[in-house]
């Protein structure tokens, strides 16, 4: 029988309770949140502060997330999207400031400061990108995992709910395990009507050991939403074979995608499975069944290279399009009831 190579060994010999750890100290004034997977060398880095966002997941020293800042502090003085940030209550772009629910128009208000605009001057991205309003509920370490869970209270932010007047709770869950991250995520309807749910993340990826331009990636979809101008989806859809030749397999040189896209391929546990690749470096991110459409996000700028799998409930104004009867898989959840899902990250050959 061949001998058990030096990771194996570690894997028999370390007790359970001492491969996964958890640690909470403060980096440049912010508090870090660390997960830790010692048998495989792996740890993620939190900022529940900064909008509970994900911002390193190193592997044997290499962060997989794209993150362009020397430390969390900076981070927190010059906020930008990085790292594993939640979109919410309404993902990607409005076609105006308005949107529509359970058929009345709820109009949006910019002179409360607390819109993000894009370049064509639509509310994007949702309200909690950089929330300081999440509350640790849970952090530790078994022959599980390590887990952090944390809360957050929309309905406590008059201004918030000024802009989306539906009461609701958040749960969002990080847990590294067998060298995996799981992102779970659980929303509470505590209001008294059916609040509609247009969520997703953003999370942007690198590998290291290839330049962009020899970067591979699979896209698990059949379908793509083509898009107008502005980047808001006209309710056509086309084959994505029709732009992609290969989808499961796609070269990166010279490409650039913002690419909305369903019909996600599923595995035989319901999941769907993104990914890139450099020389052996690989990243997959794992959708759960409740994660419908997933937007890819990869621009041709030497100052940024990454690459978005972006898990999503629904395609970009989804508020809107729904009340138009374009888009009709819009899920809702019910008063006093709730939704959740995950999405997993799992490196290989860092």
């Amino acid at each position: 029988m061949r001998a058990a190579g030096p990771l194996l060994s570690l894997l028999f010999l370390m007790p359970a309770s001492a491969q996964y750890a958890t640690h909470r100290d403060a980096r440049d004034g912010v508090e870090v949140i660390r997960l830790e997977d010692r048998a495989r060398n792996t740890a993620v880095s939190i900022a529940p502060s900064l909008g509970h966002n994900a911002f390193e997941m190193t592997v044997n020293g290499k962060n997989i997330f794209w993150f362009p800042y020397a430390s969390a502090g900076e981070f927190r003085r010059k906020p930008a999207l990085c790292g594993n940030p939640l979109l919410a209550p309404w993902a990607n772009r409005l076609e105006e400031n308005a949107f529509y629910a359970n058929g009345k128009k709820y109009l949006l208000n910019p002179g409360l400061g607390n819109l993000r605009l894009d370049a064509f001057q639509h509310p994007i991205h949702g309200l909690l990108l950089f929330a300081s309003d999440w509350k640790v509920e849970t952090l530790e370490a078994d022959q599980n995992g390590a887990r952090l869970t944390s809360r957050l209270d929309f309905t406590a932010r008059p201004d918030w709910m000024a802009q989306f007047p539906f009461a609701h709770v958040i749960r969002m869950s990080y847990r590294l395990r067998e060298g995996v991250l799981e992102v779970a995520t659980r929303v509470e309807n505590s209001g008294a009507e059916t609040m509609p749910l247009s969520l997703g993340y953003h999370p942007y990826f690198q590998v290291h050991d290839a330049p962009r331009d020899d970067w591979t990636a699979g896209l698990a979809a059949a379908t793509q939403y083509l898009l107008d101008p502005q980047l808001l989806p006209t309710g056509q859809t086309r084959p994505l074979r029709e732009t992609l030749a290969t989808p499961e397999k796609v070269s990166l040189r010279g490409l650039a995608l913002d690419h909305v896209l369903g019909d996600l391929a599923r595995d035989a546990q319901g999941k769907a499975v993104f990914w890139v690749q450099g020389k052996r470096q690989k990243i997959e991110v794992l959708y759960g069944p409740n994660y419908p459409v997933a937007v890819v996000f990869a621009p041709l700028d030497a100052n940024r290279d990454f690459i978005c799998f972006e898990p999503m409930t629904g395609i970009t104004n989804a508020f809107n399009l729904a009340h138009r009867g374009v888009y009709r898989t819009l899920p809702s959840i019910p008063a006093g009831q709730s939704w959740q899902e995950s999405f997993w990250i799992r490196p290989s050959g860092f």
